[in-house]
Order: C-alpha cells, then sequence, then structure tokens
C-alpha cells in the first residue's frame, strides 16, 4: 500500500480544521487552543462567527482511498505569526488543497502567494461553501485572486465527507499530471 501526504492550507478560520475532522478515518490530531481577549486584535474574526479555539501548530488525520493509497492529511495554522511552519508542513507533500473563504477573502491571498512562489508542490483551491452556499462564481474567484490556469479550482463543502474526499482526489489527480507532464516519454 502506498501513502502521501496531503497539506490542507488556508488562511484563519476557513475551515481547514472542519475539513481534516470531517474525512480522517481516525480521531484527528487537534492542536487547538482557547482564543483569548489577548487575541482578539491579532485573530480578527467578523462578527456572529462563533469561532473559540484555533489551530496553533497544525491538524492531522488519516484516510484509506483504497486497498493502493492511504493519504495523510496535515492542516496548517492560518494566523501569520504560524506561517513560519508551513515549510516544515509542506515537506515531503505530494499536493496541498487551499482552502478559501469568499466571504474573507483578503485571508487567502497569502497561502496562494504561498504555494504559487514559495512551495514546490502541486496544490488546487478550494472555495469551502460555507452553509452549503456559493456566494461567487468560480470565474469571479479566481480573477479576484489571480490564479494561474494551471491551478485547478473547485468548490465543495467540506463540512461533508464525500466532499473533502473528491478535494483531495482532485488534489491527487493534480500531483499525478504534474509528475506525469515532467517524467520524459519512456522514462517513468
Amino acid at each position: 500500500m502506498s501513502s502521501a501526504k496531503i497539506v490542507i492550507a488556508g488562511g484563519f478560520g476557513v475551515g481547514k480544521t472542519t475539513a481534516v475532522e470531517a474525512i480522517s478515518e481516525i480521531p484527528a490530531i487537534r492542536t487547538e487552543s482557547w482564543m483569548t481577549a489577548a487575541a482578539a486584535q491579532i485573530d480578527r474574526l467578523d462578527p456572529g462567527i462563533d469561532k473559540v479555539t484555533t489551530t496553533v501548530a497544525m491538524d492531522f488525520g488519516r484516510v484509506t482511498i483504497d486497498d493502493s493509497l492511504v493519504l495523510y492529511l496535515f492542516g496548517t495554522p492560518g494566523q501569520p505569526r504560524f506561517w513560519p511552519m508551513w515549510d516544515d508542513l509542506v515537506r515531503g507533500a505530494v499536493g496541498a488543497l487551499v482552502l478559501v473563504d469568499t466571504n474573507q477573502l483578503e485571508n487567502s491571498f497569502a497561502a496562494v502567494n504561498y504555494f504559487e512562489n514559495d512551495a514546490d508542490v502541486p496544490w488546487i483551491v478550494c472555495v469551502n461553501l460555507f452553509h452549503g452556499v456559493q456566494t461567487h462564481e468560480l470565474s469571479e474567484v479566481r480573477e479576484a485572486l489571480t490564479l494561474p490556469p494551471h491551478v485547478p479550482l473547485i468548490a465543495a463543502d467540506i463540512r461533508e465527507p464525500r466532499n473533502v474526499a473528491h478535494a483531495l482526489l482532485a488534489v491527487v489527480n493534480h500531483a499525478t499530471e504534474r509528475v506525469n507532464a515532467l517524467t520524459p516519454s519512456g522514462v517513468g
């Protein structure tokens, strides 16, 4: 059986922990800490969001795709003060799923920039459909994030395990296509 590491990244509060927990066949390992009044000015949330904890290191989960493939999932912390950890979390990954929230699109630019310029792994972007509602056309999101044409863009309600599975398979397929495109004909 083969295994592969997938990173789930994105800005603060986009659903990374939720995605890992939704799909993991083992109890997800979470490094959550309570959000305190002291951090309120740093970890700002829109009014009405009931988030009370935040990831301070990583989330970890595992999902068996079939008899031949197991995915190990590593969710990144989203706050800027924890971004230096991303290099370590991405090391050895075959690909990344970058989650974005169209209600807080400005929080997505750093993750997109990181994978476009600082990481050497195939990545796709997934618009998290909070409450199952798509508020913007994907073409508008692609334009707003200035995503290169070769970066796949999908939408999914990541609370649903089936949707997370489809997103992870999209990462695996994109990574496979990239490897195949880089492998000279007749070699491999």
